[in-house]
């Protein structure tokens, strides 16, 4: 059986390795960081809807056409939450939309992405979602909205460009050239180029973690200003001189079937 990886467990497990077993190898819960997604699903929602249901034999929707999108999708927010993420909508449309010949059909919205890799006797599901899958003039282009309050540095992004380069090529046999984050909120898009580097990270990380899991498991802590985020620190030899056990019904770690080389 294969070993599934994503986006999230890459970063969390560059991170701090023990964080990343107490979460995925031990199935402990911790406290989360987000609110509400409702006012973000229904952004994400609308403009899936606006490009994958537009009728492409005409150039450009209009804002109408947004007005109707966005309605279909305001059933659980409050009236302030409809008026903000129709304001986003509208700087959306008056920034990448109006000012346009016409718009492309993308390649795929609000899908799933599947690969397979392998590393050392270890056959890796490597798994990812996008919101925007764009075919350009450079090659294959992943939008990802984003409807945070402010504009952050994307921790873990060199790991993500990575990953998707790797399932996309499987996927399209077409290399991934560029993600770019749309902050609606902001009308900012901040465009990432895909590099070899990104591509041999994701590969040399992957392969640190099959040694992990073929050997005896040890996932040891990195301290470092993150910690005083986590979760887990009550269970952690590096933060507590006296960690708490893990709780009874802990997952005692996942077997790995290896798939041996020919």
């Amino acid at each position: 059986m294969a070993y599934p990886l994503s986006a999230t467990k890459l970063i969390t497990y560059k991170q701090c390795p023990q964080a990343y077993s107490f979460k995925y190898e031990r199935g402990l819960s911790s406290p989360s960081a987000f609110g509400s997604p409702k006012f973000g699903n229904a952004l994400h929602g609308a403009l899936a809807d606006i490009y994958k249901d537009w009728n492409y034999a005409y150039p450009l929707p209009s804002l109408d056409w947004f007005a109707v999108c966005w309605q279909q999708h305001t059933g659980e927010l409050t009236p302030a939450q409809i008026h903000e993420g129709w304001m986003a909508l509208q700087l959306y449309y008056e920034k990448y939309v109006a000012p346009l010949p016409m718009i492309r059909k993308p390649l795929g919205v609000e899908a799933k992405l599947k690969a397979s890799f392998q590393v050392n006797n270890i056959e890796f599901s490597l798994s990812g979602r996008y919101d925007r899958l764009d075919f350009t003039d450079d090659g294959l282009e992943l939008i990802d909205y984003k409807t945070s309050k402010t504009i952050a540095p994307s921790n873990g992004i060199d790991l993500q460009l990575g990953l998707y380069y790797l399932i996309l090529e499987q996927t399209y046999q077409k290399a991934l050239q560029k993600l770019s984050l749309i902050y609606l909120r902001q009308g900012q898009k901040i465009t990432f180029d895909v590099t070899p580097e990104h591509h041999q990270q994701v590969r040399e990380l992957i392969g640190d973690m099959a040694l992990k899991l073929r050997a005896d498991q040890d996932w040891e802590p990195d301290v470092g200003g993150h910690c005083d985020r986590c979760g887990y620190q009550k269970y952690c030899p590096a933060r507590s001189e006296k960690p708490e056990p893990l709780p009874e019904g802990t997952k005692r770690g996942r077997q790995v079937q290896l798939v041996l080389g020919l």
